[in-house]
């Protein structure tokens, strides 16, 4: 990881240092704002076309990535996902009682869509690769 604040604590900090997997040829770019009332599951199982790095702004997000156990994010830390095949499982709000906002760069491969449901055919197929459930 490399440092990037100066001795006084203010200026440019590095949050996260990810090298991905891959970048599509010809990606674009775009930032999204997700903001989530409380309790909201968040976007069904999905996929993106690219990589995705986020940073939650504000409340915890249940965040689950295929073949990952599901976590929770709390604001002022980072996440990222490879896009491609895997599946997004959550990333909705882990709170009832207060909204959650993040910020998310995406890399999105030309000619599709930033985000693809994936359905209940294919869940069913790629059981397997899902992390075990919590219990509680």
């Amino acid at each position: 990881m490399h440092e990037m604040h100066s001795e006084d604590g203010f200026g440019p900090k590095m949050l996260a240092d990810i090298k991905p997997p891959f970048i599509p040829e010809g990606a674009s770019g775009m930032t999204v704002l997700v903001e989530w009332a409380p309790g909201d599951p968040g976007t069904p199982p999905h996929r993106h076309s690219g990589p995705c790095f986020g940073y939650v702004l504000e409340g915890a997000v249940r965040w689950e990535l295929e073949g990952e156990p599901e976590h929770v994010i709390k604001a002022g830390e980072t996440f990222w996902e490879p896009g491609g095949e895997v599946i997004h499982y959550q990333n909705g709000n882990a709170s009832s009682d207060v909204p959650a906002k993040y910020i998310v760069f995406m890399m999105c491969a030309p000619d599709q869509p930033m985000l693809t449901l994936v359905n209940d055919e294919e869940l069913e197929k790629r059981a397997h690769l899902r992390a075990p459930r919590p219990t509680d």
